[in-house]
């Protein structure tokens, strides 16, 4: 099912991405998903108008190093000429790929006319699109089907995107009313494949092997997005890419060393404790350990239960 990719003038070495996720993204995350295997990352959601005005929090969410390699930046709004301006931005100089979101449902941002909103406004999104292009980044766009079902855009947005000047379009194969929810409509996603010759991605549904399979096979797109599955359990990129697994302990001390590493104890403590409640369900006791992970108050505490939990 793997094969490479090549985005404008990169050729990543596989077609399994793991999708931007808000508040999960981060640097250590990244560096684990590509130790088992994703072929690309991309950084949580960034506010342009945050990079524009200085926004420290906007900032810290573009950390990266030589360690991490090749990632995609993700950047959203909806004013052409400030969109541009975040692509030239310093802070998004280490990524060459840049990726604008064209699917968020949060009503936050689609009330803003963000995200989601764009598939109303193709013209504007089509505008977006042309003016990064001008950034000399290599631009990629993430977008859904519609709004609702009585409002199926994709194969008009895909073509738009690509006439815009995308090097590649992922379709998350849901409306925005859906929010994560729902059937993966595979229908619009081949009709976005048919109807481009860019690389597409198909996002959506994919828990395993066997999801990503069918996905593909499904839409004929050119690899697969993995998004919150990656949440419980980021090996499943090894069981897509054909790595061997390590143990679920191992993977959750190489997470909280590498977070440590970029992030303050508070910052950590909390974050960590929210990976281990991921990465505990469906083990005997679930619920308890749970409970004593989200009472750590400590590294050294929370340390303590992982060890117990995997042993």
């Amino acid at each position: 099912m793997t094969n490479p990719i090549t985005i404008g003038s990169i050729t990543l070495p596989n077609n399994v991405f793991c999708a931007p996720l808000a508040g999960y993204t981060n640097y250590a995350f990244r560096r684990l998903c590509k130790r088992y295997g994703t072929g690309l990352c991309f950084t949580e959601m960034v506010s342009a108008k945050g990079l524009k005005y200085g926004s420290e929090n906007t900032e810290s969410l573009l950390f990266t190093d030589e360690r991490e390699g090749l990632t995609a930046a993700q950047i959203f709004g909806s004013d052409p000429a400030i969109m541009r301006a975040a692509c030239e931005h310093e802070k998004l100089t280490p990524f060459p790929i840049v990726d604008i979101n064209m699917g968020c449902p949060v009503p936050k941002i689609y009330k803003n006319g963000e995200g989601s909103a764009l598939l109303e406004n193709p013209l504007l999104a089509e505008n977006i699109v042309k003016e990064c292009v001008k950034s000399g980044k290599i631009i990629t766009v993430k977008f859904r089907i519609g709004i609702d079902e009585t409002r199926l855009i994709t194969t008009e947005f895909a073509k738009r995107m690509a006439g815009a000047g995308a090097s590649l379009i992922t379709v998350h194969g849901r409306t925005k009313d859906k929010v994560y929810a729902g059937e993966v409509n595979y229908a619009e996603i081949a009709a976005a494949k048919r109807a481009v010759e860019i690389p597409v991605i198909a996002n959506g549904g994919v828990f395993s092997v066997a999801d990503a399979e069918r996905l593909i096979t499904e839409t004929g797109a050119d690899g697969v997005m993995v998004a919150r599955a990656a949440l419980f359990d980021p090996q499943l990129f090894c069981d897509l890419t054909g790595k061997n697994r390590e143990s679920k302990g191992e993977t959750f001390k190489r997470q909280l060393a590498w977070t440590e590493q970029t992030c303050d104890e508070r910052f950590t403590l909390v974050f960590m404790r929210k990976m281990a409640a991921f990465y505990v369900k469906g083990e005997r006791g679930a619920a308890a350990y749970k409970d004593r992970l989200f009472s750590a108050q400590s590294l050294t505490e929370l340390r303590a239960i992982a060890a117990e939990i995997w042993q």
